[in-house]
């Protein structure tokens, strides 16, 4: 290419890049007009709601549809998933609490749904995320729910009995795992190994073969992991690109987890009802009557009307000791008719049913 060309690519890109800048502007304005709108619409001492989960889902899908490359759909995605964040920020920044501390994966499953314009604040556990949500203090929380290695997320599940939360959105992390060692660590005389349990747990093929006789300890989450590193010389931890960047390590080693697709599913949860998108997931909890074909009357009704189940798990009731409730996903929004019918099908035969809420299936 001579220079020439080179010059005249460059003062279009210049041009473009100036089109852009004076759209985005443009957009950013549309949403403050938004958010004069709505709250000059509203009767007086209600607040806005500026935060729609289906709008956003819609726009993103819709933005995926017509996306024609160079750049793939989930890049695409991401870059109008921040413009988007932004713009909101200028209606009302939305407060989002994440199991924490900084640097963990579910802090970046908060920041892949809501984009960085967000604030967000790290809990120590997830009924503290919880409690949050319920109190008022965020908008919404995010918090972890299975893992495609380690299966379900027990704090999580158990939370959804004590707390009446709405879940109102889900999102999936593909989890690449490094082991990360600081400035002053021995790389040859590494005698610990720190990261989550679950994380031990999805790398442990690879740390059967590479590091057998090193000690491997479980603290209450990577970030926590890479932390300690900081400050010892014989120790590495497990933690992803998040927890590598904030505290300064190094990647000794890149993705060993066992399994390549490993991925972890997060929910979104607040107090707002998401209305239908025409591709949904519902998530509702039942507790049966402790008797033989309990479970098959449950699923009978979804069999019948060719419902997907895409999750069901079990867990101890709190009502009696060897009793269960089960929590169950599927496809299509409870306001759906065959949705409806199904549910009050199993509210006939069930002790307790709950619906924890309708969501729009995960976009990014």
């Amino acid at each position: 290419m001579s220079e020439q060309e080179l010059k005249a690519l460059r003062v279009r890109i210049d041009n473009l890049d100036e089109k852009i800048l004076e759209l985005i502007s443009e957009r950013a304005r549309c949403a403050q007009d938004v958010a004069r709108v709505k709250t000059a619409t509203l009767p007086e001492g209600e607040k806005p709601v500026f935060y729609r989960p289906e709008r956003e889902a819609w726009v993103l899908k819709r933005i995926m549809d017509r996306n024609k490359g160079p750049l793939d759909n989930e890049e695409m995605a991401r870059l109008f998933r921040e413009i988007m964040s932004s713009c909101l920020a200028l209606e009302q920044p939305l407060k989002v609490a994440y199991l924490g501390p900084e640097g963990t994966f579910t802090q970046a499953a908060a920041l892949k749904h809501f984009g960085h314009a967000v604030v967000s604040s790290p809990m120590a556990a997830i009924d503290e995320v919880f409690r949050e949500v319920a109190a008022g203090a965020v908008n919404f929380g995010v918090v972890p729910v299975e893992n495609s290695t380690e299966g379900a997320v027990n704090h999580t599940l158990d939370s959804f009995l004590e707390h009446d939360m709405v879940i109102c959105g889900e999102v999936e992390l593909r989890i690449h795992h490094h082991l990360l060692v600081g400035e002053t660590t021995k790389t040859d005389n590494i005698t610990r190994i720190y990261s989550h349990a679950q994380s031990l747990a999805q790398c442990r093929k690879w740390l059967d073969a590479h590091y057998p006789n090193v000690e491997r300890v479980a603290v209450s989450s990577n970030a926590d992991a890479a932390k300690r590193v900081k400050s010892e010389w014989n120790s590495a931890a497990i933690a992803g690109d998040m927890a590598a960047s904030l505290y300064g390590l190094t990647k000794l080693c890149e993705k060993i987890e066992d399994r390549p697709d490993n991925s972890t599913r997060f929910l979104i949860i607040g107090n707002q009802e998401v209305p239908p998108t025409g591709d949904d997931k519902t998530s509702i909890i039942v507790s049966m009557r402790n008797k033989p074909g309990a479970l098959h009357e449950l699923l009978v009704p979804f069999h019948n009307n060719g419902i997907d189940l895409t999750r069901i798990e079990t867990r101890p009731s709190r009502s009696g000791k060897w009793t269960y409730v089960f929590f169950i996903d599927f496809v299509g929004h409870h306001r759906d008719p065959l949705i409806k019918d199904v549910l009050e099908k199993i509210n006939q035969e069930a002790v307790a049913l709950k619906v924890l809420g309708s969501y729009p299936k995960a976009v990014l």
